[in-house]
């Protein structure tokens, strides 16, 4: 029974990825960011509402789907934008999110609205870089003005609060904390140092000529990559989004030979497959109930992704025109995965309450409803605005 009902929610799971698509280009109007109907077709087919599947039984493929939704995100992140002044302002910008969103949380437990102080400003801190790759990408935001702001907000909106959920809401101390981070970097170094030094010639040529091959040696090499730091990372009682945006960040450090003709088929697997599998399954987990039953919690924590993050993007990129920095803002207050597994680890280790869990992944999903939409439709508007103008 425990089989049969794992394949039945697989295959509801998969088949509400496989409709998205079709439903995206078959409604009028500007396309909506799939990632949207992800996570309603997992609302609709989830416990709350048809029960036509347990997500339970599928959370393997949907932790993997994570593991390659940050993957991808950590190997976007170009190690030649660390000394780019776009990343300095990106750090900046994420530093004053951090004080604003301690300021606001403190008056919110001031005045006994949460009591869950440290996991509800990290949360305020996130920008979901793995969500909104897609989704730039899909409207050809990543060539352009925006592309260098939209990575660097992006990379430094995971990697920090990832650290900084790993130091203050993880179930040893913060000081063993710091000693098992900086294990784990030491680890992630170890398997850059491989390929390139303990590899032989022959056996990397080997892996490179089975690229094309049924063989597919090199993808395969990958997938170990994820997996090894998942769970290198777990092992150390990490979260598993630490692992997978350092296997990401590896793999780009790494370059291997063969890299152009590895990326359509990391997208393929992770797009094509198990990152839909991770957002169908984060709708069948949302919490209908706490949210409906709390819904100015959630809109509050909505309005303040919008403000303490986006609107610290937006302050400290004065040298983009407005429509520009707007995007950006918008696209740096959306959050999601980071949220899902704040949320889980701030109730197992006790610093967050349920209904605020709820209420703040709720949030995020509407996020990413929203905010993404707004960004992409200003951006099919500038080239119409700019021939307007210029035809005047």
């Amino acid at each position: 029974m425990g089989q049969e009902e794992a394949l039945r929610t697989l295959f509801f799971v998969v088949g509400v990825a496989a409709l998205v698509p079709i439903l995206v280009a078959l409604l009028p109007g500007p396309n909506i960011p799939q990632v949207v109907f992800f996570l309603l077709g997992g609302v609709l087919i989830g416990p709350d509402v048809l029960g036509f599947g347990n997500p339970s039984t599928v959370e393997l493929f949907s932790e993997v789907g994570l593991g390659f939704l940050f993957l991808l995100a950590g190997y976007e992140v170009d190690p030649e934008l660390v000394r780019r002044p776009e990343m300095k302002r990106a750090v900046s910008a994420w530093l004053f999110t951090a004080a604003l969103a301690l300021i606001v949380t403190g008056g919110l437990v001031a005045v006994d609205f949460v009591s869950d102080y440290v996991a509800i400003a990290i949360g305020l801190t996130t920008t979901a870089l793995g969500t909104i790759l897609p989704i730039v990408r899909d409207n050809g935001m990543l060539h352009g003005p925006l592309s260098r702001p939209i990575l660097t907000n992006g990379a430094v909106g995971e990697f920090f609060p990832i650290i900084a959920i790993t130091v203050f809401l993880g179930t040893t101390g913060r000081f063993v904390a710091l000693i098992t981070l900086g294990l784990f970097a030491i680890a992630a170094a170890f398997v850059l140092w491989v390929p390139r030094h303990a590899v032989p010639k022959r056996v990397a040529r080997i892996i490179a000529t089975g690229t094309e091959a049924t063989s597919q040696s090199t993808l395969r090499w990958v997938v170990v990559l994820l997996i090894g730091l998942l769970l290198i990372a777990n092992s150390l009682g990490l979260d598993v989004i630490l692992g997978a945006f350092a296997a990401g960040v590896v793999l780009r450090l790494a370059q291997p030979p063969d890299i152009e003709r590895l990326e359509p088929k990391l997208d393929a697997v992770g797009y094509g497959f198990f990152i839909p599998i991770y957002f169908v399954v984060s709708g069948m987990n949302l919490d209908l109930n706490a949210i409906l039953n709390n819904p100015e919690r959630c809109l509050l924590f909505f309005v303040l992704l919008l403000v303490v993050r986006g609107g610290s993007v937006f302050v400290f990129h004065g040298r983009l025109a407005l429509r520009e920095r707007t995007q950006l803002a918008l696209l740096g207050a959306t959050a999601l995965p980071l949220l899902v597994a704040l949320s889980q680890i701030g109730i197992d280790s006790g610093e967050m309450r349920p209904a605020n869990a709820a209420a703040i992944v709720g949030a995020g999903v509407l996020s990413v409803l929203v905010f993404p939409l707004v960004a992409t439709k200003l951006n099919r508007k500038q080239p119409q605005d700019e021939t307007a103008t210029a035809a005047g």
